[in-house]
């Protein structure tokens, strides 16, 4: 055997190591990537307009869920749950009245739920997010078009962690929560700010 032959033989091994090591972190790089939400900075809001006078803005403060990406094959899905009881409009007397069965009927249903269909991406950016919202036992096709996105290591807990603004609009009649409409209007806006930290 001579020299050039083994030379040629030691670099093809080479190779097919090489290629082996590539072969894995692409596989590694493509896995789905597991998000879990971060309910001390995800809390939905809602905003309608009141008899024209302003536009009020309240929230939900107890949120948790998580969102499964894989940008290289351009899909996703995301999953929340809310509960209903947490809902914040900042007055205690509002609290109770939209916990009450005209709106929430918060006793009967406690959580608001939503599950996607479809991750849409422009990329490896998600753009908007197709799913079913379920309110009070109702459930409705919404789509999440999403405003911001920014993934990077948390500087305080160091790790993986991805951040997204999205909006929707929805009729609240559609949700058996209409009363007082069209003077306090039936259209709102769904206001979500999501952080989420990658899950090991």
């Amino acid at each position: 055997m001579t020299v050039a032959f083994k030379l040629m033989e030691l670099n093809m091994k080479k190779l097919l190591v090489l290629i082996a090591v590539l072969g894995i972190s692409v596989t590694a790089l493509a896995a789905p990537e597991i998000y879990v939400i971060d309910g001390s900075h995800t809390m939905p809001r809602f905003e309608y307009n009141h008899f024209g006078y302003s536009i009020q803005l309240s929230r939900f403060d107890s949120t948790t869920g998580k969102i499964t990406l894989d940008r290289q094959a351009k899909s996703g899905s995301v999953e929340v749950e809310i509960l209903s009881n947490s809902v914040d409009t900042g007055s205690a007397a509002f609290n109770h009245d939209i916990q009450s069965a005209d709106f929430l009927d918060t006793g009967t249903y406690p959580t608001i739920n939503y599950k996607s269909t479809k991750v849409s991406f422009s990329g490896d950016v998600p753009t908007s997010v197709e799913g079913n919202l379920t309110i009070k036992g109702i459930t409705k096709p919404v789509t999440l078009t999403i405003t911001s996105f920014h993934c990077m290591t948390h500087p305080m807990l160091k790790k993986d962690a991805c951040g997204a603004n999205a909006t929707a609009k929805i009729n609240r009649s559609d949700f058996n929560a209409g009363k007082y409409a069209p003077y306090v209007s039936d259209e709102m806006t769904l206001i979500f700010g999501v952080e989420s930290i990658r899950q090991d």
